[in-house]
């Protein structure tokens, strides 16, 4: 096999603000599997919360495949799973499942899965003052979205909160606190926001700190993002959530993101499968998760200024198969 990567940069179709900050565009490591006369792809975002950039990727997928390319494409995948979880890891497995698919005859991921024909996906409401988020909510709701996800940091929660519901009265809504609400009220703020009909919150403590969830009463269903990896992070997040993001650029590609939602699901907690910013390229190989989570956040080529050309179709807040 020969494997190889390179650096693609895309510009966004507007700033996109989140808690740790704002981003203009949006970096994504492509690698290329050549088997045969096969050829395929995979795609990753480093992500420098995780310690990742471009340079660190690219030199990771080197590294990895010097062992993989002397074996077969089934076989250098079972061997990828022994090499550390993360954004390299990630674009080379799907790149094989991919490999795996055109072998057959097929297309991934349909070819190994029964992908519904069309699933419901969150649309993101960014980060910004009341009067732009309402805006940006009113926007999606208009052109058909049904599930948003709300981006927030510690200021202002309720009031934004209750802005974008008032724009988007029949919307569900999902808040994503990215770490940030760890010196907040919690209780209260839980209260508050299930009056306002929110359907799950997404992080709102630091990883490594979900011991402060321990014991609260929250009526609003709590799901772990940056906490969960994989499922060595798992047993310790039971008690403390009911669902988990799964994340191909967290597990380190499809094979262990279909390992860590058997053992999930087990453990009696539910599913989201949601994504870094990405193509459709990085969307379709979550596509898996996606087909039986019980919240799905694959909105990533929506916010980009530029997508592949066999992209996904987004239409009416679904992604359309």
């Amino acid at each position: 096999m020969k494997i190889s990567s390179y650096h693609h940069a895309i510009q966004l179709a507007r700033p996109f603000t989140i808690s740790r900050g704002t981003r203009t565009h949006c970096d994504v490591v492509r690698v290329s599997i050549q088997y045969l006369n096969d050829t395929a792809q995979g795609e990753c975002t480093p992500y420098p919360r995780y310690g990742e950039s471009v340079d660190s990727v690219m030199a990771q997928v080197e590294y990895f495949s010097q062992p993989l390319s002397i074996l077969t494409p089934q076989a250098a995948r079972t061997a990828l799973q022994t090499m550390p979880a993360g954004a390299a890891r990630n674009a080379i497995d799907c790149a094989l499942w991919a490999l795996e698919a055109k072998q057959a005859g097929g297309q991934f991921p349909q070819q190994q899965f029964s992908i519904k024909p069309k699933i419901e996906t969150a649309m993101t409401v960014s980060m910004a003052n009341l009067q732009s988020m309402a805006a940006q909510a009113k926007e999606y709701v208009e052109n058909g979205a049904t599930l948003l996800k709300v981006k927030l940091d510690a200021d202002e929660v309720i009031e934004k909160t209750r802005a974008i519901r008032a724009a988007a009265p029949k919307a569900k809504i999902i808040i994503d606190a990215n770490e940030a609400w760890q010196t907040l009220n919690l209780v209260t703020v839980f209260n508050a926001l299930a009056k306002l009909n929110v359907t799950m919150i997404e992080q709102p403590v630091p990883s490594g700190q979900d011991h402060l969830l321990t014991g609260i009463p929250h009526p609003i269903p709590l799901c772990a993002d940056e906490s969960c990896h994989t499922r060595a992070e798992l047993d310790a997040l039971i008690g403390c959530y009911e669902m988990i993001n799964i994340k191909l650029d967290k597990t380190g590609g499809l094979t262990e993101a279909l390992a860590l939602e058997k053992q999930a699901r087990a453990a009696g907690m539910r599913i989201m499968s949601g994504c870094m910013l990405g193509t459709s390229l990085a969307m379709k190989a979550a596509l898996p998760i996606a087909n039986n989570a019980e919240i799905v956040d694959l909105d990533g080529p929506v916010l980009l200024g530029s997508d592949i050309d066999d992209k996904l179709t987004y239409q009416n807040g679904a992604i359309v198969v």
